[in-house]
């Protein structure tokens, strides 16, 4: 199988593979060259595969999407690091990653209460103009 990881701004991976485990939302998987085509969206965690000459490759990915098409598998995802020392790597998904997701949080419950504050706004303004005599 044809791996490519692709990050926003590059391409990280374009290996040849035999094995790919990783994570999604319901659980870790594997996949083998023979498995069925199919598209996943993948969690903070870590991706592994066996490389051409039987290494087993680490990589610290953030959230994003796997598609595995005939012998092709490509993975889109915000952010990842690779790495040889699987401790370390998992250290990271923990510290780095989530705490991505929980910021991104913050800042959309914010810019939500500052929709809210705006519509509601736009609602007091437009029964102000209602009650008006014309």
């Amino acid at each position: 199988m044809k791996l490519r990881v692709l990050l926003p701004t590059q391409i990280l991976l374009d290996e040849i593979t035999n094995k790919i485990n990783a994570e999604a939302e319901n659980g870790a998987f594997g996949i083998l060259p023979n498995h069925i085509d199919f598209v996943t969206a993948l969690v903070p965690g870590i991706l592994s595969f066996d490389s051409q000459n039987g290494e087993e490759i680490f990589l610290a990915v953030d959230q994003g999407i796997l598609v595995k098409c005939g012998a092709e598998v490509l993975v889109s995802i915000r952010n990842a690091i690779r790495g040889n020392n699987l401790e370390t790597l998992q250290q990271t998904v923990e510290t780095q990653f989530k705490t991505l997701n929980e910021r991104e949080k913050m800042a959309r419950s914010a810019a939500a209460k500052l929709e809210v504050g705006f519509i509601r706004g736009l609602v007091e303004m437009g029964g102000a103009s209602s009650e008006a005599p014309t």
